[in-house]
């Protein structure tokens, strides 16, 4: 009985090492295609925490104190979000011609605006805090010592793509 269910789990083994593996589509470069990364509502609520948790690290890490979620920074952040999308460019601009300082404004938000960093992207949220810590002015508006507020958003369409914005305040 044990030969006939060893035979039988290693037989199992041998068909699922005979399946096929889908290869990844490539673009014209040769490069494969990103995949779109969904945000569901189990995703969606868990990002701020995360999000913050890595920053609140980096900042640890060069004796910077941690940030605290803002609730005004993050309405702003997705209102922001939003009007990116609407307007098909990642920029610091809405539509309307408002800054960041007008957009936290207008959500409540009577601190010092430290910085925002925004982006259009398929990645997810930690990929996109990686290209974020990877540039100097963007890295700089998530370590500035002077912050100790954060604001997260994003707005997803439905081909998958992400507008991120991101606010430090203090």
């Amino acid at each position: 009985m044990l030969k006939f269910k060893l035979l039988a789990v290693m037989s199992l083994i041998a068909l699922a090492a005979c399946q096929p593996r889908t290869a990844p589509q490539l673009g014209t470069d040769g490069q494969p295609l990103p995949v779109a990364y969904r945000i569901d509502q189990r995703e969606a609520a868990e990002i701020p925490g995360r999000v913050l948790q890595q920053i609140n690290m980096l900042r640890a890490n060069t004796g910077a104190a941690p940030l605290t979620l803002n609730p005004q920074l993050s309405a702003a952040a997705l209102a922001h979000s939003r009007d990116m999308a609407a307007q098909n460019r990642a920029w610091h601009w809405g539509s309307d011609g408002s800054s960041p300082l007008d957009r936290v404004r207008a959500q409540g938000y009577f601190g010092h605006v430290v910085g925002e960093n925004i982006s259009e992207t398929y990645e997810n949220d930690i990929q996109t805090l990686n290209a974020w810590m990877a540039e100097r002015d963007t890295r700089d508006v998530i370590m500035d010592p002077a912050a100790t507020n954060l604001g997260i958003a994003w707005y997803q369409e439905p081909s998958g793509k992400v507008w991120w914005t991101l606010l430090t305040g203090a």
